[in-house]
């Protein structure tokens, strides 16, 4: 899979927003902006995206989208409390409608017996109550796995905007 592969779901994700009448935002960790990227290579996205809050480091994930640190010490920055703070904070950060964040251990090192490598929590918060975790192992390389988690994160925004 490449970059390329994920562009036509990306644009169906922008024509069930646009539909619902809806404005999404993303928060990448482990993704780095990948989400954001695709949704924005469809021209007139600006009119249902409204931004992309890369955050890598747990100091940026506190500061710009109010993830606890009480959270982060207690669960990790790759934990399903952290991708939903993430999520939570990005809603009236961008003010948007509904937020997907993304956190976990691309690779190739990094996992544990408790965190393997390829671990990746999602997200999806929405202004109207909805709430949607998924907890994935990619068994791919970094790229991989970084492409595979965007393509749940775009996933997850369609059937959303679809319901």
């Amino acid at each position: 899979m490449t970059e390329t592969d994920l562009i036509p779901l990306a644009r169906s994700v922008g024509e069930a927003l646009a539909q619902a009448g809806l404005v999404a935002a993303t928060a990448e960790s482990c993704t780095g902006g990948l989400v954001g990227h695709l949704i924005t290579e469809i021209p007139g996205s600006s009119g249902w995206f409204v931004g992309c809050a890369g955050v890598y480091s747990n100091a940026a994930k506190e500061r710009l989208l109010g993830v606890a640190h009480e959270t982060l010490l207690a669960f990790g920055a790759v934990s399903a409390q952290t991708a939903r703070q993430m999520a939570q904070g990005a809603l009236p950060l961008y003010a948007a409608d509904v937020a997907v964040a993304i956190t976990g251990i691309a690779g190739p090192g990094g996992g544990t017996a408790e965190k393997p490598t390829g671990l990746v929590h999602l997200h999806l918060s929405a202004t109207d109550g909805t709430e949607r975790a998924e907890r994935v192992v990619w068994t791919s390389d970094r790229r991989g796995n970084k492409l595979l988690s965007a393509q749940l994160a775009l996933q997850m925004l369609l059937e959303f905007a679809a319901k």
